[in-house]
């Protein structure tokens, strides 16, 4: 009943006029970023993070959330009809999807593409609303020893997920836990890593730093790539699958949406490895006759619905114990940040119209993607026609406007200056950004729990395995790392890492 009566709060806050429009505004953005090439969720995210200081918090939310989940219906549009994935999640959509248009067959994929999407979106949120409160009065009993233990694993975890060098990953993680401790220390007031500057006391503000890796630097890396678009120019059809087609991809909805909700929880796994997995599997459980790679409809069902699932359920670790799981989960956190409000477990009990408002408006804006994007496929295949040079002048103006207005200081735009510069050297070395942004927003945190919990225990850093969860914490963590650096997992990880 408690859960009845939450989401009937939620649903009130949610339903109000101000956060249906911001709701619609978000999962549009969402759809047409992920529409474009090149643009993705993160980038949209810290582009937008300036304008959403000047709403309420839950608008906020419900905005810069149906930015993400979004973004994972519009990139399908592309990946069938173009054979180009607007978001990555949607690379796994290519192989089968675009080969059902090219065989007439673009309003099916199109279509199971969009109700897999729904169901997924709608299942995974039913089991945020389900899950998030038992963990959130697990996590209210976190000390500061489970909490430093738990970001411990959590960036351990990111860093075996990512892709690329693990030694690079390593090192972005311990590069942004450095750049989050710049400023001045909250205990003793002395200035840190700001080499006299200061401009430097209070940090690197989080909006310039994330702007410049993902509103410039990619953007900048991205236009480099010269991308053939394969356009099926016959009409899409009738879009509604027939009834053999329904049957076909019923299993294959549901494994998806199961393993992508699973999926979605771990840090950075998301809504991109959920996609890859949920195709994996398929291909080896599915029932003859089997088509996959020549356009078989269960390979467009089965990552459609795992990366819809994965990106609804990453919100769970972020909502109930403050942990970014991806980049955008950084963001969001980063969002909560610049409205005062602390993540973690006492956002549910403190502002309960903030989280339960958040989770009621996922439905609201998975039925909104519904009727966008079926009806509106001949706007979104001349959208991505749009040259993706004209789109980029206007984003470095954003970005620009946006780092200034925060704080109203130059110093920022300098900071936005070198950190674009760096995040496309870095890019052009293959060090993926999305751990530096992990361990710059959960440095400061870290730091903080650590000194707790050196407090209550005088000192003695047998704490962190003197507590059961703290330890729990810390096998998982070692138990990664000893199994990530066995060389034939490794070698495993790069064969799947480079498919």
């Amino acid at each position: 009943m408690d859960v009845i009566s939450n989401l009937g709060l939620g649903f009130a806050v949610a339903l109000t006029i101000q956060n249906t429009a911001y709701c619609f505004i978000g999962v549009l953005l969402g759809t047409i970023i992920g529409v474009l090439p090149g643009i993705g969720p993160v980038t949209t995210v810290a582009m937008l993070l300036p304008i959403s200081f000047t709403l309420q918090p839950e608008s906020a939310l419900i905005l810069l959330a149906g930015i993400y989940y979004g973004a994972q219906y519009g990139g399908s549009t592309t990946a069938i009809l173009v054979n180009i994935p607007g978001e990555a999640s949607s690379v796994v959509t290519t192989i089968d999807g675009h080969q059902m248009a090219r065989q007439g067959r673009a309003g099916p994929a199109l279509g199971i593409a969009a109700l897999g999407s729904f169901f997924a979106g709608c299942a995974a949120t039913l089991l945020i609303a389900l899950a998030a409160p038992p963990l959130a009065t697990i996590a209210l009993q976190f000390g500061p020893a489970e909490y430093f233990s738990l970001m411990v694993c959590g960036l351990i975890a990111a860093v075996v997920l990512a892709r690329g060098s693990l030694l690079k990953a390593v090192a972005m993680v311990v590069l942004g836990l450095l750049l989050g401790l710049v400023g001045t220390d909250v205990n003793s007031g002395a200035r840190r890593f700001n080499f006299g500057t200061t401009g430097l006391a209070d940090g690197i503000e989080f909006v310039a730093l994330s702007m410049a890796i993902y509103g410039i630097a990619e953007v900048i890396y991205n236009i480099e790539k010269q991308q053939t678009a394969s356009i099926v120019t016959g009409a899409v059809g009738r879009v509604w699958p027939s009834v053999s087609d329904l049957k076909r991809c019923t299993g294959s909805i549901l494994r998806g949406t199961a393993l992508g909700a699973i999926l979605g929880v771990l840090p950075g796994g998301g809504a991109l490895l959920a996609s890859f997995a949920a195709y994996t599997l398929e291909k080896k459980v599915a029932t003859p006759p089997r088509h996959f790679g020549y356009g078989d409809v269960r390979g467009v069902a089965a990552p459609e619905s795992a990366n819809n699932a994965g990106a609804q359920t990453s919100f769970i670790p972020m909502l109930t114990l403050g942990i970014p799981g991806n980049p955008t989960m950084a963001m969001l956190i980063g969002a909560l940040m610049i409205h005062g409000i602390a993540p973690g477990p006492r956002v549910m009990t403190d502002r309960p119209e903030l989280f339960w408002g958040l989770i009621a408006s996922m439905w609201l804006g998975n039925l909104m993607l519904v009727v966008l994007n079926l009806p509106m496929i001949g706007v979104w295949v001349k959208l991505v026609r749009v040259p993706y040079r004209l789109l980029y002048p206007a984003i470095i103006a954003f970005c620009c406007v946006g780092a200034y207005t925060i704080n109203n200081k130059p110093f920022d735009l300098f900071v936005m200056g070198f950190f674009a510069i760096f995040g496309y050297v870095a890019l052009k070395l293959d060090c993926e950004p999305a751990p530096l942004i992990l361990g710059f927003v959960l440095g400061p945190m870290m730091e903080e729990n650590l000194r707790r919990a050196l407090l209550i225990s005088r000192g003695d850093p047998m704490i962190f395995l003197q507590e059961p969860i703290s330890l729990a914490f810390l096998v998982a963590a070692a138990a990664l790392l000893i199994v990530i650096a066995a060389p034939a997992v490794r070698l495993k990880r790069a064969e799947a890492l480079n498919e």
